[in-house]
Formats: structure tokens, C-alpha cells, sequence
């Protein structure tokens, strides 16, 4: 491309020097040869004057003398029978002597239809002598070429120099041009080789750098929608735990207990299996950011949920979960898949790691709507900022789901935090159609403790 562009542009500058040198160069010959006749003209004119004057005063024309920049001009005084007096020239008489005799008027003659093959020649009659007389002037064509040779070697030298300069800018403009092409191109070859960082250069050429936009922007899109689908298999692996635990656990006391109906075991088993589907489809569209329009959040279904998640996969008597729904609790329009999902991973996290008595409890909130999950368990001592940090490094999953919990409650405009370390209390603050201002947690807490990380 570099060779290509430059070739175009020394053949650009070629042409335009030739359009503009051959117009040029005739210009040049023809004013040349006008400068020429001028200065003969000048010559025969002064001779003429001079002749008259000696003829008139009666005085013999010994000398012809003539004037002007050109020392070669051949000057010669011819009588009225066309023989030559006095200077340089032919003998006798020639066409263009003749004509300005006859007709009493200068007449010149072109190198190409001149009286010789080697002479631009110019007549002028002599008038105030006694007799008849015309001064010829002449000087070789050879002179006009050498003047013309002489301006044309100039004309070459500066369109050298021209094609010189332009073969120069053209290579510079080239390298200009060419060196963020292909540093765009290395760009795209490490994003499709999976490098998201790749950016094109900045050239200060607003097209290019708007190429080197697009591809940051692109390559911005893709690592985007590559780290959600690879948090996709570890969110995925931690939501689907416990649905998968209630099933397995189903089935297998079905098959353990003779004494248990088959029909009781197989309807939880397939009431198991929609909350898995559920969950996969809640993931997916998490995953792939794909949102419905705004409906109010169902928190009938979202309490009934929780309950069946909490009662099926233990038969742990122990730890019952109590659920508070305050009467005056408002209507949230956050994503019914991303609520589901942080009560299921705040009430998995108090399943593992809690003690005693779980609790749900849904109420109202300064411009919110708060949904808290607390038991009985021994206090937080972890930074808030440790105890939301995503450690997917684990093979097990741990680490996993307050980070992904405290992720999809901001995506909706939401808060996760720890309200109290003490007895462990998390609480979900979701945004209101015509939100208020969210309360802010103790600042007593800001530096408290750490929760078992899911």
C-alpha cells in the first residue's frame, strides 16, 4: 500500500509538471523569439538613424552602428539597386531587403521563412538620406535556441527539484498514513486472537481514529460479553447447587424408603426440576443483560420461593426460616430473575455458614424497599470490601455468590451491604419507581467485619 500510494503520487506530480512545463516551454520559445526580433528591430532602427544622418550631412556612411544586448547582430547598408554598401550580409539584395524597399516599411522574417536557413533577419528602410538605402539586421537562429536551451535547463532543474520535493511529502505523507493502518492491523489480529486490551494507535487523523475507536469500543463489547459468559459457568455452578442438592435428595429417599409414595416423590422430583429450570433461565438472562419491561416485582412468589428452596434440600428441623413481610412494604420494579437470585444466594450463604433460626423479612425503607436474611450465627469480623470480593479462583465455587449477589443488586440500581455483623444481618435495598434516598449503612459498620463468604 506504502509503494502503491507513493508511485500514485510522483505520477500525479509528473503529469502536472508536463501539463504545466510544455505550455511553458512554448511560451518561453515565442516570447524568446519576439525578445529577439525587439532587440533587431532596435538595432536596424538606430543604423537607419545614424546612415541618414551621415548621408545627410553629406558626409560618406563609413560605420553602421547599432544598439542593444545582442553583440552578434550582423548589420548591412543596401542602395536602391539591392547591392550591399557597407557590414555583413549577403552581396546582394535578399526577399526581405527587397520588400522593405519596395514597400517603405520594416519587414521581418521567422526562423523557419527566412531569407537564409540560419538567419532571423529584419529590413528597415532608411528615410531623410539622399538616395534610397535599407540597413538589414540579422543574427543565427542558433542564438534564439541557446537563449530558449538556457531557460529550459532552468525550467528542467526546477522541475526536478519539484518531483524531488513531491516524492519526499509523498513518502512522508505515506509513512504518516500507512503507520497507524498497520498498527490498526496488528490491533485487530490480537483481538481475534482474543486480546481485549488491543487499541489502535492515536494519529490525529480524525478518520483513522475513529477506526481506532470503533475497534476499542469492539473490543470493550466483546471482552464485556466473553467475562459474562465465563462467569456464566461459575455462577451457574454455585446457583445451581442447591436445587440440584433438593432433587438429588428427593430422589434418593424415595428410593431408600419402601414406605414412601412413589407419586408424592416423583411430583417433588419434577417441582424440583421446574426451580431448575427456572435458575437456568434466571443465569441465562443475567448472563446475556436481557431485560423485560419493568413489572412489579411478585413478592408473594419471591417469599413462596424461598420457603420451598429453604424446606427441600434439608431435612434439618433445627433451623427453621422465618419469613416478615410488612404490610405498608412498597412495589419495586427491579428484575424479578436478579431478586430471586440474591435471596437464593443470601439464604444459601446463612444455610452453610449461619446458625439457628433464619430470617426473611421484607419491609419498607427511606425511598427503598428493604429485604433482609439474618440468623443466629457467631458475628462478622471481615472488611465489608473482602466480604463481597469474588474469589473464582476456588474450584469449589466459594467465594462466588455475595460477590455475584452484590453484583446483580447494582446492575438493578440496588444496594447489598451488611447491616449488622452481629447478630450476621445482610440487607437488599431495591430502588422504587419514584425513588427516594437509600438510608445509609451504620458507619459504625464501614470497618466491621467479615461475613462466610458463600
Amino acid at each position: 500500500m506504502r509503494r502503491r500510494i507513493t508511485r500514485l503520487t510522483a505520477l500525479v506530480a509528473c503529469l502536472a509538471v508536463a501539463l504545466f512545463a510544455v505550455p511553458l516551454a512554448l511560451v518561453a520559445f515565442a516570447y524568446q523569439l519576439a525578445d529577439e526580433r525587439a532587440e533587431l528591430e532596435r538595432a536596424a532602427d538606430v543604423a537607419a538613424i545614424t546612415a541618414a544622418a551621415q548621408d545627410g550631412a553629406g558626409r560618406p556612411i563609413t560605420t553602421l552602428v547599432g544598439t542593444g544586448r545582442d553583440s552578434n547582430a550582423q548589420l548591412a547598408l543596401y542602395d536602391a539597386n539591392g547591392r550591399r554598401m557597407l557590414g555583413e550580409g549577403p552581396a546582394s539584395a535578399d526577399r526581405v531587403v527587397r520588400d522593405a524597399a519596395t514597400s517603405s516599411v520594416e519587414t521581418t522574417d521567422s526562423l523557419l521563412s527566412g531569407s537564409t536557413d540560419d538567419d532571423l533577419v529584419v529590413a528597415i528602410p532608411v528615410t531623410g538620406g539622399s538616395a534610397p538605402m535599407t540597413v538589414r539586421a540579422a543574427t543565427s537562429r542558433w542564438e534564439v535556441y541557446r537563449h530558449v536551451a538556457i531557460i529550459g535547463a532552468g525550467m528542467v532543474v526546477l522541475a526536478v527539484l519539484a518531483l524531488a520535493i513531491a516524492w519526499i511529502v509523498a513518502v512522508r505523507v505515506t509513512r504518516r498514513l500507512t503507520r497507524p493502518l498497520e498498527e490498526l492491523t496488528r490491533a485487530a489480529r490480537r483481538l481475534g486472537e482474543g486480546d481485549f486490551t488491543a487499541r489502535g494507535p492515536t494519529s490525529d487523523i480524525p478518520e483513522i481514529d475513529a477506526v481506532g475507536v470503533s475497534l476499542a469500543e469492539t473490543a470493550d463489547r466483546l471482552g464485556q460479553v466473553l467475562a459474562r459468559e465465563r462467569a456464566f459457568s461459575s455462577d451457574a455452578s454455585h446457583q445451581l447447587r442447591t436445587p440440584l442438592a433438593g432433587l438429588r435428595l428427593g430422589l434418593e429417599s424415595a428410593l431408600e424408603c419402601d414406605d414412601v409414595n412413589a407419586h408424592i416423590a416423583l411430583r417433588d422430583a419434577l417441582a424440583a426440576a421446574d426451580r431448575l429450570q427456572v435458575t437456568i433461565e434466571d443465569l441465562l438472562a443475567l448472563a446475556r443483560d436481557t431485560h423485560q419491561a419493568a413489572e412489579p416485582l411478585d413478592l408473594d412468589r419471591l417469599l413462596t420461593d424461598a420457603e420451598v428452596q429453604w424446606s427441600r434440600p434439608s431435612t434439618d428441623t433445627d433451623r427453621p426460616l422465618i419469613i416478615h413481610r410488612d404490610r405498608d412494604a412498597p412495589q419495586t420494579t427491579a428484575s424479578s430473575a436478579a431478586v430471586h437470585q440474591i435471596v437464593s444466594v443470601l439464604l444459601d450463604n446463612a444455610r452453610v455458614h449461619g446458625r439457628g433460626r433464619v430470617t426473611l423479612r421484607v419491609r419498607d425503607a427511606p425511598g427503598a424497599l428493604a429485604i433482609e436474611v439474618s440468623d443466629e450465627g457467631r458475628g462478622v469480623t471481615t472488611l465489608d470490601a473482602d466480604l463481597f470480593q469474588r474469589r473464582s479462583a476456588e474450584a469449589s465455587g466459594h467465594g462466588i455468590g455475595l460477590a455475584l449477589a452484590r453484583s446483580l443488586a447494582e446492575a438493578e440500581g440496588g444496594r447489598l451491604y451488611l447491616s449488622r455483623p452481629t447478630p450476621p444481618t445482610f440487607t437488599l435495598l431495591l430502588p422504587l419507581p419514584n425513588p427516594g434516598r437509600y438510608p445509609e449503612p451504620d458507619a459504625a459498620l464501614a470497618g466491621a467485619g467479615t461475613l462466610r463468604a458463600s
